[in-house]
């Protein structure tokens, strides 16, 4: 103990003399020797620029396409938790208002332990009693929720939001003789309820926060939704389940494809204004929680979910002054995607429409896909 004990204070000594020193050099040289620590936002920005896409489409054989779009769509299905529609269900009609060349029905869907569903089923004024082609049309971010893609321009505020995208496709579509269910999303329109309750937060963000606390993911819940008003617009005594459709704008196109990857009774799905992918929006801060699932970019991203279309029919509808698509990305996206047709001899069914518009529905090429696919 008599030599460890000097030896020991000698070596502290020198250390903290050394540490000392190196202080003094810090303090002279200023912000040259400083130590810096990355914000969240660069390491999340690196994370997300570094996610693995471990599952990321390559070019592959039709076979090995086959495979993977099972492998992958298991696993889309485990990601996205509980989204099964329920089985039965009672049908409320809330109102039924017959416009020129349509009647509109307002409907509330209701099944023990689900969150009550509002949706409007749009149907053509026609002595032709043959089965018509279906479609499900799905709407985007915004207060109005379905009225506005419905056409309730009737309602305040409605007309502009309906003239500032476009966004009465569902109308439309009714219009060109298809059978259209528009169903309300959560958290937008009727499902919102008191906008004040939220405060300053955004709904979007706060109810996929608490959902997700309960195991549930909010696009999981919305692909329900969307799954049990398909089931609701095929029960239609006119409805053909053969000849069925699927389109949105925005966060509509989001689910527009999420639905068509998921359904294979959907024949063709129209995508407008969502050729975007999560590992770019991710990148900066993003507080959309409708469109997140969790643990996605450790296996793919919107590239991948998107092949699981193939080989059915997709149009994407791009606008060439829509802020939200960046062309390089979407480009990138849109390679990824074609790998997935042409390995299943479909290159001709994945269509892009690139049109003079912002962030907004077009409804031009898209209507004459539609009319060839379920005419």
């Amino acid at each position: 103990m008599s030599f460890i004990a000097p030896f020991t204070r000698r070596s502290f000594l020198s250390k903290t003399a050394g540490a000392m020193a190196g202080a003094a050099t810090l303090a002279l040289h200023g912000q040259e020797r400083t130590p810096v620590v990355p914000s969240i936002n660069d390491r999340l920005r690196q994370l997300v620029g570094d996610a693995p896409l471990a599952m990321r489409f390559k070019d592959i054989t039709a076979e090995e396409c086959k495979a993977f779009q099972e492998r992958f769509r298991a696993k889309l299905k485990e990601l996205l938790g509980p989204y099964q529609p329920p089985r039965e269900w009672k049908t409320t009609v809330v109102s039924v208002v017959t416009q020129e060349g349509y009647r509109s029905e307002e409907l509330l869907l209701e099944s023990k332990g689900q969150p009550a569903l509002p949706l409007y089923l749009l149907v053509p004024n026609s002595a032709n009693e043959n089965r018509r082609p279906c479609v499900l049309a799905l709407h985007g971010h915004g207060e109005f929720g379905h009225h506005a893609v419905a056409g309730r321009d009737d309602l305040p505020g409605v007309a502009k939001a309906i003239a500032a995208a476009n966004y009465d496709y569902g109308r439309q579509l009714v219009l060109r003789g298809y059978i259209v269910a528009c169903p309300c999303f959560t958290p937008f329109g009727d499902r919102l309820g008191n906008r004040q309750a939220f405060g300053q937060r955004d709904p979007c963000e706060d109810v996929f926060l608490r959902l997700l606390a309960l195991g549930r993911v909010l696009m999981g819940e919305n692909l329900r939704d969307a799954l049990w008003a398909l089931n609701q617009l095929l029960r239609h005594d006119r409805a053909d389940p053969e000849r069925v459709a699927c389109v949105g704008l925005s966060l509509g196109g989001r689910m527009a494809m999420l639905t068509a990857a998921i359904e294979p009774r959907i024949r063709v799905a129209v995508i407008s204004g969502a050729l975007n992918v999560m590992q770019e929006r991710l990148a900066q801060p993003y507080s959309c929680g409708a469109q997140i699932i969790p643990g996605l970019l450790q296996y793919g991203d919107v590239p991948e979910i998107a092949s699981l279309i193939a080989p059915r029919y997709a149009a994407w509808e791009i606008g060439s002054r829509d802020g939200l698509i960046k062309p390089q990305w979407a480009d990138a996206a849109l390679a990824r995607m074609r790998m997935a047709y042409h390995a299943l001899d479909a290159d001709d069914r994945l269509i892009v429409d690139r049109f003079d518009g912002a962030h907004q529905w077009h409804g031009t090429t898209t209507y004459e896909v539609l009319e060839k696919v379920l005419s």
